[in-house]
């Protein structure tokens, strides 16, 4: 019953995230502060990839990251479990000439054993906290050594179990959302457009530990520490100055003790031993 009730909590986030797809991109396509973790995600991934690197991605969603990336000539095999997201990732393939390069398969990030093309890969990615969606992230971590060539490298994006950010909103009286990180053992309950799933926080120290003995860490980043979180509307916009010092002050100590371990996620890349 317990795997039973793991594989429907991550079959209806899918499904929340699948409903949405038509209007995915339009939602978050001009928002600032959603663009900036994308770019400083890209960045972090570009310094690790060579030329022509094949990519595993898990929960691709609708292919903003797939394409990015197959429009600078790596193949990339992009996951996920809603068909929507998958529908709509291939037809930007196609509109983008890109087809050639991207190939798509439905698969949970917790089945890869069940993989149909399991590479080796040059890299295993996977962005903006899809793995939040499990309790049995160790599981997954476990997976990824064998879907990689030597010295291939994994870069995930995850939340951790404290953001500073989300903790501040208690002096605006939000203390539901102010506190969510802080009890989460097991798991907290989340929804998109009414449809509810849970979600679980792991810390990057979960993370290192987990993986210790097949890989080694390369980097560790946090992100929308500094700069507040996407979900605090209209930042950028309402007060552009604070914001582009802001982006400064994270640049400066995105990698330095505490702020890589409080942000809304955090980035974290391994090189398989």
């Amino acid at each position: 019953m317990e795997a039973v009730a793991k594989n429907l909590n991550e079959h209806f986030a899918a499904e929340a995230f699948s409903a949405q797809s038509a209007i995915f991109d339009e939602i978050y396509s001009d928002n600032t502060i959603v663009n900036y973790k994308r770019d400083r995600v890209r960045a972090h991934v570009l310094q690790y990839l060579k030329p022509n690197a094949s990519i595993l991605e898990l929960n691709s969603g609708t292919g903003e990251d797939a394409t990015f990336f197959a429009s600078l000539g790596h193949c990339v095999h992009a996951t996920d479990i809603a068909e929507g997201m998958q529908q709509k990732l291939r037809e930007k393939a196609i509109n983008y000439g890109l087809n050639n390069l991207i190939s798509t398969e439905l698969c949970s990030f917790t089945h890869l054993a069940d993989l149909k093309n399991k590479g080796p890969y040059d890299q295993v990615f996977s962005n903006f906290a899809g793995l939040n969606c499990t309790s049995e992230l160790d599981k997954v971590l476990r997976s990824l050594p064998g879907l990689l060539n030597k010295d291939g490298i994994a870069t995930l994006v995850i939340l951790p179990k404290f953001c500073l950010w989300e903790s501040l909103l208690l002096f605006k009286g939000k203390f539901k959302t102010a506190t969510r990180r802080w009890f989460s053992k097991n798991g907290v309950k989340a929804h998109v457009e009414g449809t509810y799933f849970t979600c679980w926080y792991y810390n990057p120290s979960y993370v290192i530990n987990a993986v210790k003995d097949s890989f080694d860490v390369l980097s560790l980043e946090g992100l929308c520490t500094i700069v507040p979180p996407s979900y605090i509307e209209h930042f950028a916009e309402k007060r552009p100055r604070t914001y582009r010092w802001l982006k400064k002050m994270e640049d400066r100590y995105r990698f330095s003790w505490p702020w890589r371990f409080i942000g809304d996620y955090y980035i974290i890349s391994l090189r398989k031993k």
